[in-house]
């Protein structure tokens, strides 16, 4: 027992010193305020938490003002820096006993001996010419050799899958011709719409280096001005036009009523049987007209 502590003692000492080398602004705090619950362990736990989430940190770090907290304050603190450790992946779970400290003497300090080793190695690389891009470059490139080494991978030569398990593709794989008569069909369909962007590109003069600030500028002047006709048009209508129309009436619109329906069916009615009607009473009506000719001279036959 004695042995572990003496090795957690120098586990703090370790821990202090590397927090010297971190410029953290309270590393000569006493290890005792660091392993157990308080505002110096919850400092120094959102320093290096804060260390290691970076620029984009879905968290906002908290102002706490002040060396001591009521007891709302510290659950709500506690709370914060738990859910921080789960995000990490420091804790496996929202853990705010780990926060507070409980536990061993030994476990407290290797809880932040982990924490300040995680900032220590994000901040000094061992390779310090090392590059994002570059890892980025290797990364593909091992990516495509792997996919490219894939269907030998998957092959019955290297036996991947046991004996008794049959492998079969769901889809079929397709005919090789037909796969080389679409490819050609595409090529065409491809070399046919280059060759009508060249066309285009022959009829009309184009030039990206082009600069383009005078035909800018006349397209600003005439914008301009449109506004300004815009402007002057609110600006009357507002003023004399609107006032005089809000005095006019405004005309009302109906449409046909069943009176008046009835009487375009009627006048409909009468249209279609006047042709019939003239072959058939007007000879008669014209036979009387000539004999009462005599007794009645207003009436002519035309």
């Amino acid at each position: 027992m004695l042995d572990l502590s003496a090795m957690a003692s120098k586990q703090m000492e370790e821990i202090q010193r590397k927090l010297s080398l971190l410029s953290y602004p309270r590393a000569n705090a006493p290890s005792q305020a660091l392993l157990y619950a308080g505002v110096e362990r919850y400092a120094l736990l959102e320093w290096l938490f804060f260390r290691l989430l970076g620029d984009r940190s879905p968290f906002t770090q908290q102002n706490w003002q002040g060396d001591s907290m009521d007891r709302d304050e510290e659950t709500a603190r506690i709370q914060y820096l738990a859910e921080i450790a789960h995000f990490l992946g420091i804790t496996p779970t929202i853990d705010t006993e780990a926060i507070q400290g409980r536990g061993s003497y030994e476990d407290r300090a290797e809880l932040l001996h982990l924490v300040v080793d995680l900032v220590e190695a994000s901040c000094y690389a061992d390779n310090p010419e090392w590059s994002v891009d570059e890892q980025l470059a290797k990364d593909v490139q091992l990516l495509d050799s792997i996919a490219e080494k894939q269907a030998q991978i998957f092959s019955e030569e290297f036996k991947l899958f046991p004996a008794d398990v049959q492998i079969q593709s769901i889809y079929p794989l397709p005919d090789i011709t037909e796969l080389e008569s679409k490819l050609s069909e595409h090529s065409k369909k491809l070399s046919s719409l280059q060759q009508m962007v060249q066309e285009l590109a022959s009829k009309y003069d184009y030039n990206p280096n082009e600069e383009y600030a005078e035909t800018e500028l006349k397209l600003r002047t005439h914008l301009e001005s449109f506004l300004e006709t815009v402007r002057s048009f609110n600006l009357i209508y507002t003023k004399e036009i609107r006032p005089w129309t809000n005095m006019m009436e405004v005309p009302q619109l109906h449409g046909f009523g069943p009176a008046a329906n009835r009487l375009l069916e009627a006048y409909n009615t009468l249209l279609k049987g006047v042709p019939w009607k003239r072959r058939t009473v007007w000879p008669e009506y014209s036979e009387k007209c000539a004999r009462a000719a005599a007794s009645a001279p207003g009436c002519s036959v035309k």
